[in-house]
């Protein structure tokens, strides 16, 4: 698996760009930048990573992350002939801290862009309303585009249903020192993770001893880094469960585990369905 820093070209004199994108035309592959991103899922289906959240999306799937979360949308093999897409609005990092956006009017919209770091997937009717307005976003420029922006920031405020995706870093700001030493981590893993992933080697990454490293990530992402790499090996056996018509059995050794019942029961409290209900809802 491949990681990658990507700089998001934003044209000059723009604070955002919002077009529409082949999915079969952009490569899998795990990575970051330091723009705001509000992805729209509008044809298609398959493997989706935000941070140290792996699941599955398909069509209606409206996502809003922050700056630096590493992230993929991975399309089902099936579907690479049927030209799915989706609508990715990038904006400027630094968005929340221009002068226009520090009024009261916009208090709600700037902490809507600070929870983004741990992205958030909108949910409800309320969807089909914003995808319309992305879609009119994509074709408009100027004045009339920012307007329309500002429309649809005011629609994801009234969405009620929605979740967040990765752990909560528990820092003060999301460009602190916490949040780049974090996703240093999730780079190792998504690296190393079928080779095998060493305490020691991601202990030295944030030079730390293992124990040490142990107790910063868990206080950091609320989470354990045995359960992290855990929540990463079920996403690779999804992959497989989509992919490959390998037996239940033979994936769960085949991703790392050693105990059927175990494996069944973690697929389930990650993915919301057993491994076999996860496969037929694919097929």
């Amino acid at each position: 698996m491949e990681y990658v820093f990507e700089k998001i070209q934003v044209p000059h004199q723009h604070s955002f760009i919002s077009r529409e994108i082949q999915m079969a035309e952009r490569l899998p592959k795990i990575h970051s930048h330091k723009n705001f991103e509000l992805n729209y899922i509008v044809s298609g289906s398959g493997r989706r990573i935000v941070g140290d959240n792996i699941s599955s999306f398909e069509r209606n799937d409206l996502v809003l992350l922050g700056p630096e979360v590493p992230h993929s949308w991975e399309i089902l093999e099936t579907q690479k002939d049927t030209a799915p897409s989706c609508i990715t609005t990038h904006f400027y990092e630094n968005i929340i801290s221009s002068d226009f956006f520090n009024i009261p009017e916009l208090e709600n919209v700037v902490d809507l862009l600070k929870r983004a770091n741990r992205g958030i997937s909108f949910k409800g009717s309320k969807i089909k309303n914003i995808r319309v307005k992305l879609e009119r976003l994509v074709q408009l420029d100027g004045l009339e585009s920012y307007i329309e922006l500002l429309t649809i920031f005011n629609d994801l405020l009234q969405v009620d249903t929605y979740e967040y995706l990765t752990s909560d870093v528990d820092m003060p700001d999301k460009f602190t020192k916490d949040l780049d030493r974090i996703n240093r981590v999730y780079e190792y893993v998504f690296l190393n993770i079928e080779e095998g992933v060493r305490l020691e080697n991601v202990a030295d990454l944030l030079h730390m001893a293992p124990g040490s490293f142990c107790r910063y990530f868990k206080k950091k992402t609320n989470r354990t880094f045995t359960q992290y790499v855990k929540g990463v090996r079920i996403g690779i056996a999804a992959k497989m469960l989509i992919e490959t018509e390998k037996s239940v059995t033979q994936i769960c050794y085949d991703s790392g585990y050693n105990n059927l019942a175990n494996f069944n029961h973690y697929f389930k409290s990650i993915m919301k369905k057993t491994p076999s209900e996860y496969r037929k809802n694919f097929r």
